[in-house]
């Protein structure tokens, strides 16, 4: 019995509270989608603190940005962290691809031996990773009942304290910090097509693309219309105008049918690049969902294909004009 309590607790990691230089160079790192999938921490049981079998169990995913926000707010928190194998993926996305789910739950409760650290049977979860998980499936596998916390893991002090998650705590939002965060990956990953574009000296789909990464998170909520693609056709729209406007008059001798092609061009090929673009974004918000993703897809990228290929002809054309 008591060597099965040594192997049980040589199982148990230990974490901090403290945010390390090394790991704000793994954020840095995570941000700009460097090495994308290997920010992640060994799943597991941790504890923190000085914890005794009262202690609460929190859940999280082993994306080093999910776990080290749940870790930095809890300083003077003794207790355990349950970190499940979501292949490096943040709880929301994980929740929907399903790895932070129930069988995952289940399974790392099994393998760390959490009965035998605990006396209570109860795990509290962030309430972004419901959609993954069967709690009534979970009670009856594992023994252990699930409860949610809220959103932000800057709240959990005050809900374990009460052990009560306010109406503000159960709301999601998506403010401009937050969406200021998802530049950087976007345009790291889109930097080899940007330069591509300048050294052709394709200023206006630089533009493009500088549109959908950068002022389309921005200008999200202020953009008329719900689905992301036709936000991205507005706003690729209103950025092609300046470059339709100066091919209509920039060559005065030129034909008008041909000056009315080129700023036909222009309106063809910045939206539908802006667009699919804005579509990527559907899936870095907390508002989406996998059905209305999915409907978006099927309905525009027929028509995103299809002014791009169209505009992509007129450009090859006009170059046999000129």
């Amino acid at each position: 019995m008591e060597e099965n309590k040594k192997n049980n607790e040589a199982t148990i990691q230990q974490t901090t509270s403290v945010i390390s230089a090394a790991n704000r160079w793994d954020h840095f790192l995570a941000r700009v989608g460097v090495k994308r999938m290997r920010h992640l921490v060994e799943p597991g049981l941790y504890s923190i603190g000085n914890p005794t079998p009262e202690s609460p169990v929190l859940v999280s995913a082993n994306y080093t940005l999910s776990f080290d926000a749940l870790r930095s707010h809890l300083a003077n928190f003794d207790g355990y962290i349950l970190v499940l194998d979501t292949k490096g993926v943040n709880v929301w996305c994980a929740a929907g691809e399903g790895t932070f789910g129930t069988d995952e739950l289940v399974h790392r409760i099994e393998t760390t031996n959490l009965k035998d650290m605990v006396t209570h049977r109860s795990l509290i979860l962030p309430q972004l990773g419901a959609p993954g998980v069967a709690a009534h499936e979970v009670k009856k596998r594992s023994g252990f009942k699930v409860e949610y916390g809220p959103v932000r893991a800057a709240d959990l002090p005050q809900y374990l304290k009460t052990g009560l998650a306010t109406p503000e705590m159960r709301q999601v939002r998506f403010t401009l910090p937050d969406r200021l965060e998802l530049i950087p990956v976007e345009l790291v990953g889109l930097s080899p097509v940007i330069l591509i574009l300048a050294l052709l000296r394709s200023y206006g789909l630089v533009a493009a693309v500088l549109a959908g990464v950068i002022l389309f998170p921005i200008l999200l909520p202020w953009i008329p219309t719900k689905n992301f693609c036709t936000k991205g056709f507005i706003l690729g729209g209103l950025t092609a105008l300046p470059f339709a406007i100066s091919a209509l008059t920039r060559h005065p001798d030129a034909s008008p049918w041909l000056r009315a092609g080129w700023a036909l061009d222009y309106f063809l090929l910045m939206p539908s690049i802006t667009a699919y673009i804005t579509l990527n974004f559907t899936g870095s918000t907390t508002f989406t969902s996998r059905s209305g993703v999915r409907r978006e897809i099927f309905t525009y990228v027929p028509a995103i294909a299809g002014m791009f290929v169209v505009g992509l002809i007129l450009n090859i054309a006009f170059i046999f004009i000129r």
